[in-house]
């Protein structure tokens, strides 16, 4: 019956040290060649092995690395440092984004192998249940054909509860967001209701009447929270208001999608020294949001730049309303009234 072939046989082995130093003594005893044929191998691996003894001892038998000594294509030591200075500063963005917001010259997957390295990557929670993609049937939507509105408590994110509390910062934040193109509306409030909703609304649909939108062409999408209830749906004037069904909450994934991004890219990572300070740093994320910031659901461009492409007579001052403290616009007798944009 043949010999097992040498490789063969080291390959399914755990360890293959004793066997290569049985081959070792066989080599000294017997000669190489002899060897060889008695482990059914050849010469020059016999050879080798019986080198590496003679030179380095018993541990010479140990398994070698196989990894180049060398790495020709290895990122600089300096870029590397900058890569990682921008993942501990900006710890929530991704590798795609940040080889975009800072034009870095290294591919995604070497930015996260060097950050894995440091120790520096988070295991993502796996979604079981994936969630329908709607991006290729909003892409044939209308511009201003629908804006998805909603709330979101700001007293659990951890980094901006404190300052909330020392500062008297807003605790409720109010969000539309424009599908087609997912440009951003956001103000703030200490309280939750039909009241302050109203406001929110008639303030945005002021502003984009004033820029030449069709109000009776926009339907304006939102939650069956009482916020939306009351007073909400006249603020709208001409457009028309339609809730989503009980528990779908799929159907505005715009602006939850937007809920999410804001928490990781401004509210985790800003802090702010007076309420002044709030409203100006605020303002300045929404406008990198509608201007600036990419998104590759929407072909990598920006809010702006889908209004560009779609309606490239838009005016810039679109995607400029700031946010405001919403309660300074409520009456003494529960109601609100909204002052003319000027």
């Amino acid at each position: 019956m043949a010999a097992t072939r040498y490789f063969d046989l080291v390959r399914e082995m755990k360890s293959a040290y004793n066997h290569r130093l049985r081959l070792v003594e066989s080599a000294r005893d017997r000669g190489i060649k002899p060897t060889a044929r008695l482990f059914a191998t050849t010469v020059p691996t016999v050879r080798k092995w019986l080198r590496r003894y003679q030179q380095q001892g018993p541990s010479g038998l140990l398994e070698q690395s196989r990894a180049p000594h060398q790495q020709p294509r290895r990122t600089a030591a300096s870029l590397e440092r900058q890569v990682v200075a921008l993942r501990q500063s900006l710890p929530t963005f991704g590798s795609r984004r940040l080889i975009r917001e800072f034009d870095l010259p290294v591919s995604h997957r070497a930015l996260e192998r060097i950050w894995r390295q440091h120790g520096l990557m988070k295991k993502r929670r796996r979604k079981y249940q994936r969630k329908q993609d709607l991006a290729a049937i909003k892409a044939r939507w209308s511009l201003f054909q629908q804006i998805s509105a909603d709330t979101k408590d700001l007293d659990d994110i951890p980094h901006y509860w404190p300052q909330a509390q020392s500062l008297g910062l807003p605790l409720i934040q109010y969000t539309a967001r424009e599908v087609r193109s997912g440009l951003l509306f956001w103000a703030f409030s200490q309280q939750r209701s039909a009241a302050v909703s109203a406001v929110f609304a008639a303030r945005i649909q002021q502003h984009l009447a004033r820029y030449g939108v069709s109000l009776r062409d926009l339907v304006w999408q939102t939650d069956n929270g009482g916020e939306f209830k009351g007073d909400f749906p006249s603020a709208l004037l001409d457009s028309q208001h339609v809730r989503i069904p009980p528990a779908a909450h799929t159907y505005q994934s715009d602006v939850e999608t937007v809920h999410r991004l804001e928490e990781d890219e401004f509210f985790d990572l800003e802090s702010f020294t007076s309420r002044g300070d709030f409203l100006a740093k605020t303002h300045t994320y929404q406008l990198y949001f509608n201007l600036v910031r990419t998104n590759s659901h929407k072909d990598n461009l920006s809010p702006w730049q889908i209004i560009e492409r779609l309606a490239p007579r838009s005016p810039l001052e679109l995607c400029l309303l700031p946010p405001v403290f919403l309660d300074y616009y409520l009456n003494d007798s529960g109601g609100y009234d909204v002052p003319r944009l000027p």
